[in-house]
């Protein structure tokens, strides 16, 4: 078998349709996925994953009822208060990608406030990619690179990659969707260039810690061919 990913991403889909199926309000399905990331995170601090990113909001889903979106912050900033001392003590750095402007004032103080405090975890960097989209990121990080002043010639991979949100982290080696569907739907469309793919249908209030090692199983049992034109600096 090959080695551990050092950069795990999943798509955390099915909330609501597990809701739905057990005659539940959709904020319980969102209730129910976020206990889920607990286990999750365990996980890959137990098996010594590198970096966790979470797909917990797209772009995309500000267009979702407002409601629903209300709920959706409130869980945010309930689950980042309560688990910010946790997190400390478990040495778990905490980051945030995405579109920060179209976020709430208040979500955003908390954000800011579990970036700052966690700043020198060393055992797992958790991302939460929250207002978020593959696209929107590329987008943002070009038109930063033109307000800098960069000429045509000087723009390369390098270049961009540094000004993404994910400045710094390794490419995502497996990205993990639940729920069934088989598509990125427009996440780390830059970093998951080379990525493996495992997609199940379980929903993600039932993705067990179990679950989450077999598909590092199977990972680990894939070859993974980069191309003759991946950087050698990109390869995990």
């Amino acid at each position: 078998m090959g080695g551990l990913p050092r950069h795990v991403g999943i798509i955390m889909d099915g909330n609501g349709r597990w809701a739905n199926l057990r005659g539940l309000p959709r904020v319980e399905g969102h209730r129910r996925g976020a206990e889920r990331t607990k286990d999750i995170i365990e996980a890959s601090l137990e098996i010594g994953i590198d970096v966790l990113t979470l797909y917990a909001f797209s772009v995309e889903n500000w267009r979702r009822p407002d409601e629903e979106v209300s709920t959706l912050m409130e869980l945010l900033k309930v689950y980042l208060s309560k688990e910010l001392f946790a997190l400390l003590n478990r040495g778990i750095r905490f980051r945030v990608i995405g579109d920060r402007s179209r976020l709430p004032e208040e979500v955003l103080a908390i954000i800011e406030e579990a970036e700052s405090c966690t700043h020198s975890g060393s055992r797992l960097t958790l991302v939460t990619a929250l207002s978020y989209g593959g696209r929107d990121e590329i987008v943002r990080a070009v038109r930063g690179l033109i307000s800098a002043g960069y000429k045509p010639e000087e723009v390369n991979e390098q270049l961009i990659d540094s000004n993404l949100d994910t400045s710094g982290l390794p490419p995502v080696d497996l990205i993990i969707r639940t729920s069934g569907e088989m598509r990125l739907s427009n996440f780390l469309l830059w970093q998951g260039a080379y990525a493996e793919l495992y997609f199940t249908e379980t929903l993600w209030p039932d993705f067990t810690k179990e679950e989450f090692f077999y598909a590092i199983q199977e990972f680990q049992r894939r070859e993974r061919r980069f191309g003759a034109i991946m950087p050698a600096s990109l390869r995990s």
